[in-house]
């Protein structure tokens, strides 16, 4: 649930979208803005966005692994830590 702080009315976000986006950026927070009362969407930083969806992109990954492995599929720890080696080394 965000912070009363961090809720802000269209109308507000329209006078001072520069110094709300100051605010967004310095906070670090998320901003609800909303219409006639209801949260209508959602407003974050950039550098925040690309953090919570590399975030979101790691839990898929490891769901879709949790599935392989339930499903008998994938492959072996040794194959998989050597082609990581093997990434690295041309890093």
């Amino acid at each position: 649930m965000p912070k009363a702080s961090n809720i802000v009315p269209v109308s507000d976000f329209r006078q001072d979208a520069a110094g709300i986006l100051n605010r967004l950026g310095r906070n670090k927070e998320p901003l609800v803005i909303t219409r006639r009362g209801r949260a209508a969407a959602v407003l974050m930083s950039i550098d925040e966005h690309e953090r919570s969806e590399h975030e979101r992109q790691l839990l898929y990954i490891l769901a879709r692994g949790e599935s392989e492995i339930a499903a008998g599929k994938g492959h072996e720890l040794d194959d998989v830590l050597a082609e990581a080696d093997k990434i690295l080394a041309r890093s």
